[in-house]
């Protein structure tokens, strides 16, 4: 049985959430939601689902979610890896799978999920000329050769895992993510996922004005 812990940030999620998680759990058993101050309900939809459910009282941001989501986590002795998931039903279980089985046979410690891999995942071009120009910035600021530096799909080992410690809450934590990685230079690979925009993703954020914070964001060091 698998001791993969799935971590999925949470916010005000309620109309796709229970999907989400019970599309995870043909496949991970064990679902952490953190629940960043929804007032939706979403708390009772992901448990209904089978998640686990762990509650912040106030909404404190993306980088703070998947920090509590790690500290739970870390908690199983039995834990093999971590996966970090979106809520809003962008990511394929399929990918998780394949990204938690390269941690857990060895293969590497941090598996790091990329739209750019393959052609699966459709960009516009102004989103495409961002992202690119995020990972540039990032390999400049690392020296790792990331393809997608922005990619919330990761599969990571739990030494890896208990040294990161995220202190910015919300779209900076990706890029202090990376800086974190390149500092504890753990064996990593990128690998190929699918990345599915919806009109529910694109209205809670996933728009290219978002990724153009994504790159102020950058700027936070």
């Amino acid at each position: 049985m698998s001791r993969t812990w799935i971590v999925i940030p949470m916010y005000n999620e309620a109309s796709v959430v229970g999907g989400v998680i019970e599309g995870l759990r043909q496949e991970f058993p064990n679902v952490v939601c953190i629940d960043d101050g929804s007032s939706d309900g979403s708390q009772a939809v992901a448990r209904r689902a089978g998640a686990v459910v762990v509650q912040h009282p106030v909404n404190l941001g993306q980088g703070a979610a998947l920090q509590t989501g790690f500290e739970y986590a870390l908690q199983d002795p039995e834990l093999d890896c971590i996966v970090t998931f979106d809520a809003d039903g962008q990511h394929r279980v399929e990918d998780a799978k394949a990204m938690a089985d390269r941690i857990r046979t060895g293969e590497a410690d941090l598996v790091l999920g990329s739209r750019f891999l393959d052609g699966r995942t459709k960009l516009s071009p102004a989103k495409r000329l961002v992202l690119r120009t995020a990972a540039i910035q990032s390999r400049l600021a690392t020296g790792m050769a990331l393809t997608d530096a922005h990619n919330g799909l990761r599969a990571i080992g739990p030494e890896v895992a208990r040294k990161i410690h995220l202190t910015q809450n919300r779209m900076a934590h990706a890029s202090e993510l990376i800086h974190q990685v390149s500092e504890i230079n753990p064996r990593w690979v990128e690998h190929p996922v699918e990345i599915i925009y919806t009109d529910y993703s694109k209205a809670k954020g996933q728009s290219l004005l978002n990724s153009v914070n994504i790159i102020a964001d950058l700027l936070f060091r």
